[in-house]
């Protein structure tokens, strides 16, 4: 599989993001192993941009490792600063579906409400609720439904 091409601008802009990033796969004595470059292809599909740390003293040697990444895992090379490897691969297509499918409404959620006892000596009694995505729970520990969206004068009066 080939590598990433970015430009210029494209590859600024994947350093300023991956700035802040710690790194996710740590590289050893060992070198790049099929384990070590499982790891790695997976952190690229969660994260999509990561940073490598290689303990290794020889840059030549690092050097080869970030080409022989990129090309391997169809990443692009970002940057070799030290003993750092950043490498970028865009999402798949089922993140960029999942994304798609982001304003279904929200699924039912068990929450535990706890009501403490008028008396101070008594343990509180726990209870668990099913909240589902038309409903929300009041600060006394009661489940509401949602009300249904009031619409405006001028709209009701255009139906």
């Amino acid at each position: 599989m080939p590598q990433i091409e970015l430009t210029p601008a494209e590859r600024r802009e994947q350093r300023a993001q991956a700035h802040h990033l710690d790194p996710v796969v740590m590289v050893g004595s060992d070198g790049i192993t099929p384990n070590v470059r499982k790891e790695i292809d997976s952190a690229l599909n969660s994260h999509g941009l990561i940073k490598v740390r290689v303990f290794n003293d020889d840059r030549a040697a690092r050097e080869l490792m970030y080409q022989q990444l990129a090309a391997e895992l169809n990443a692009a090379p970002i940057q070799h600063i030290g003993k750092l490897l950043v490498l970028w691969r865009p999402p798949l297509e089922k993140e960029k579906e999942r994304s798609a499918n982001e304003d279904r409404m929200a699924g039912p959620k068990d929450v535990k409400v706890m009501k403490y006892s008028k008396r101070g000596g008594q343990r509180p009694e726990i209870k668990t609720l099913r909240v589902l995505g038309n409903q929300r729970l009041t600060s006394g520990g009661q489940i509401k439904r949602a009300k249904p969206k009031q619409k405006s004068i001028k709209k009701r009066q255009s139906d």
